[in-house]
């Protein structure tokens, strides 16, 4: 992947009126930061507003409608498909696991809730043996293939922490999974949900476990070196630094990493699927044709954007419901206000979605890098860049796709920029 100096990039796509600043940023970040391809959409009461896709080579193959794995992005979707069950009375966030799948209370599982996995408390963070690709695929999953290693696994929680919280970054979706296809009246996966309930009805690009013919439309994600993003760092914002973070906030950032690392769960665990040796892994056919819906939702912004404005008119879209005004409120319902791994606090939700809020006095940097410019969006991010998130109030469908993963940039802050600045212009519009 070649960072140098190059030509002005050609950015493809709409605005509408008074979002223009959106398109001049979204211009000058193509042009400045370290991306490849990226997509950017959102809706704004219903009406698509910002349409914008870009290739830095000038690919003509990357479209507005080219798959990318949105990595966390999905936790959104496959919280989703558990409101959906919620919504038709037949799952309760404060029921146990148990209730629904007995056998998954072996070694000493029995109390954990449904909530508190979807708020990452169920102390299954990580798993002690990696998993095999195959065993992920839809018809493997239905043979209890991931249930088995799940039902034979202990908790483990933080050591010296006064919370439960720690992010079940593959985890979560794995046990989600085989909860909601025990519940589903018809048996399906998660990723099954999602095609027939959601992407097909809606129009919307979301996808978990993609078919063979579907892996053409797929655009490969591409992780940044860790030399190279520290590298730049040390180059002034003046002087053209392609990253956002300069050496100092990196450090600092990595500095509060540190007793996260020390005492968290992951520290000795084996890589999560067999043979993966990095983040590149990903980009293995094998990955995306399985179901880690925590993980390798693969998509594009505009899906992402159109689901985003569903969500931001509690269940709608052009008059048509996809989840009920019950499922809705349940899932955005009982935010937890509790600190994760050490770092900041999140806000989960019951049914497993972030709030972002402002910054009370006193919040750390961490704090407010995490919620200022998102003020009042729900949702999450993916690892390295991608933004799956909607603002109820404002009614905002927002979605950032990239295919470079800035992984340094810990809390999507490139991201947070447009989302900043399409609040920037909405509250122009509205000004009497």
């Amino acid at each position: 992947m070649k960072h140098g100096l190059r030509k002005q990039c050609r950015i493809r796509g709409t605005v509408a009126p008074g979002f223009e600043s959106v398109r001049e940023l979204y211009q000058r970040n193509m042009n400045t930061l370290a991306e490849e391809n990226t997509q950017l959409c959102v809706y704004y009461r219903g009406e698509k507003v910002v349409d914008l896709w870009s290739s830095s080579r000038d690919d003509d193959r990357f479209l507005p409608d080219t798959l990318v794995n949105v990595f966390s992005s999905g936790k959104s979707l496959e919280a989703i498909a558990v409101a959906s069950l919620v919504g038709k009375g037949l799952l309760d966030y404060d029921a146990k696991i148990t209730d629904y799948w007995p056998e998954f209370g072996a070694n000493g599982k029995d109390e954990v809730t449904i909530a508190e996995l979807m708020r990452h408390e169920a102390g299954l963070a990580n798993f002690n043996t990696s998993l095999e690709l195959e065993d992920l695929l839809t018809e493997n999953i239905k043979q209890n293939k991931i249930g088995r290693t799940i039902e034979d696994h202990s908790q483990q929680f933080p050591r010296g922490s006064r919370s439960k919280r720690e992010y079940h970054a593959l985890t979560r979706g794995w046990i989600v999974n085989e909860v909601f296809r025990r519940v589903d009246p018809a048996g399906r996966t998660v990723g099954e949900f999602l095609r027939e309930d959601i992407s097909k009805p809606l129009g919307a690009d979301v996808i978990i476990g993609v078919k063979d013919d579907e892996l053409g439309r797929m655009s490969k994600i591409e992780p940044l070196g860790f030399g190279f993003q520290l590298l730049e760092s040390l180059r002034p914002k003046f002087l053209g630094r392609r990253v956002v973070h300069n050496i100092f906030q990196i450090i600092g950032r990595f500095i509060r990493l540190i007793p996260a690392f020390r005492h968290g769960t992951s520290k000795g665990a084996p890589a999560p699927f067999k043979g993966m040796n990095s983040i590149g892994f990903f980009n293995e056919p094998g990955v995306a044709l399985g179901e880690t819906p925590s993980a390798n939702a693969t998509c594009s912004a505009r899906g992402l954007a159109k689901t985003a404005a569903m969500l931001a008119a509690k269940g709608k879209f052009d008059g048509v419901e996809y989840l009920s005004r019950q499922a809705w409120q349940a899932m955005h319902d009982k935010p937890v206000k509790v600190e994760m791994g050490g770092l900041f606090s999140t806000r989960f939700t019951q049914g497993g979605v972030d709030h972002f809020t402002e910054c009370e006095p006193g919040s750390t940097r961490l704090e407010r890098a995490f919620n200022v410019g998102r003020e009042g969006f729900y949702g999450w991010m993916g690892l390295g860049g991608s933004i799956f998130q909607w603002h109820p109030q404002l009614n905002i469908g927002f979605a950032f796709v990239p295919t470079s993963l800035h992984v340094l940039d810990l809390l999507n802050e490139r991201g947070k920029a447009y989302q900043s600045e399409v609040l920037n212009c909405i509250n122009k519009l509205n000004l009497p």
